[in-house]
């Protein structure tokens, strides 16, 4: 615990605390890209630590939370055919489609199996010959590199009974999207530190130049986010829009760079859709030709699904920061943890599972039960 319980400091905590009271003299609206650090956020009560110019707005970086309603309706498809066995990693199995997830899959006898690593997808299929295969690859660029490697290892060993139902999406074009939105307020962005692990923080200076917005790439833990609501009201108090490295024990401007080289070996950039959203350009990846015969939506001929949302669930305003989660009329009555409407109410990483874990604006008389 050394290397986690120093940057959960409390006197370095409050020194940067003051820090930022001193900085700041009017109000600003910062958002947090990536749902690791809203939870980190709620659960230390960091958004209420902070002096209250400042207000800390909630992004779309969960992807279990953004990823289309349409590919949860294909994955279920899938998962409930004869002879398929279905891997996913945990968080998707609570994941609402239009009329159930992948634990009624399962329950109903479906092989639906979590699993650690895509790797671990590999194997399966290795000794299952008879079965076909499906891993389900979501997420940024942070778990890319690792689904690319199970594809290119699959096409190396030959193995035609492995496929995988990707849903690939990007952090820069989504940021662009928000600050180009007519109803966007966000004046400055907190990046996610592990996609930049992976890509860098290059794509950003771009946009920050662009639409003269400060992006400060920050870790997870309480020091981390402080210092970067710290450097980012800096920036905002100075009128300057930078790129800022507030996390450079894991994160370089260039990236790891065999990472990008499996990914531009794999996949190509696309067009894709985000769960509440809608479309965003050149916000994905998908197949390259050479390996789209591992391609599950074209194997499993699922391209034709349609879906449509929950009336009651807002959880695509929430992942635009239009609204806190408990702004929305179903949390926390109509839509708890047992009885979902969106999944950011289930992943791990959403704003309104983050909201109910932790009792944050809950009003007890109204949850059920």
């Amino acid at each position: 615990m050394k290397y986690l319980t120093e940057y959960r400091d409390a006197d370095l905590v409050q020194k940067l605390l003051f820090e930022i009271r001193q900085a700041v003299t009017r109000p600003w609206a910062l958002m947090e890209v990536c749902g690791g650090q809203t939870h980190s956020i709620i659960r230390n009560g960091i958004d209420q630590l902070l002096p209250p110019q400042i207000e800390l707005i909630h992004g779309p970086g969960c992807p279990v939370c953004v990823t289309p309603l349409e590919t949860i309706d294909q994955a279920l498809a899938i998962a409930a055919q004869p002879g398929v066995i279905f891997c996913s990693f945990g968080d998707m199995l609570r994941v609402p489609g239009s009329e159930r997830d992948l634990f009624a899959v399962k329950s109903n006898g479906g092989d639906v199996r979590i699993v650690y690593s895509p790797l671990d997808a590999l194997k399966i299929a290795r000794e299952n010959p008879s079965r076909e295969v499906v891993f389900f690859g979501i997420g940024f660029e942070t778990t890319a590199p690792a689904n690319a490697q199970a594809v290119f290892q699959a096409k190396k060993q030959g193995l035609t009974n492995f496929s995988m139902l990707v849903s690939h999406v990007l952090v820069p074009p989504a940021i662009e999207a928000l600050i180009s939105a007519p109803t966007n307020r966000v004046q400055a962005f907190l990046a996610a530190g592990h996609v930049c692990s992976v890509m860098g923080y290059w794509q950003y200076e771009p946009l920050a130049h662009k639409y003269h917005v400060p992006i400060v790439v920050t870790g997870f833990e309480p020091l981390d986010v402080l210092a970067g609501v710290h450097s980012a009201v800096l920036q905002l108090e100075a009128g300057r829009a930078e790129v800022e490295n507030a996390y450079a024990r894991a994160v370089q401007r260039d990236g790891n760079q065999p990472a990008q080289k499996i990914l531009s070996e794999v996949f190509e950039m696309c067009d894709r859709q985000w769960r509440g959203i809608g479309l965003i350009e050149q916000s994905g990846w998908q197949l390259l030709e050479p390996y789209r015969a591992f391609d599950a939506a074209h194997r499993f001929n699922v391209h034709h699904i349609q879906t449509t949302e929950s009336p009651l669930c807002r959880s695509g305003e929430v992942l635009q920061g239009l609204i806190k989660p408990n702004q929305c009329s179903a949390f926390g009555r109509e839509c708890t943890p047992v009885r979902p409407l969106g999944a950011t109410m289930v992943s791990s990483e959403g704003a309104c599972a983050a909201y109910y874990q932790y009792g944050r604006f809950i009003d007890p008389e109204s949850i059920p039960g």
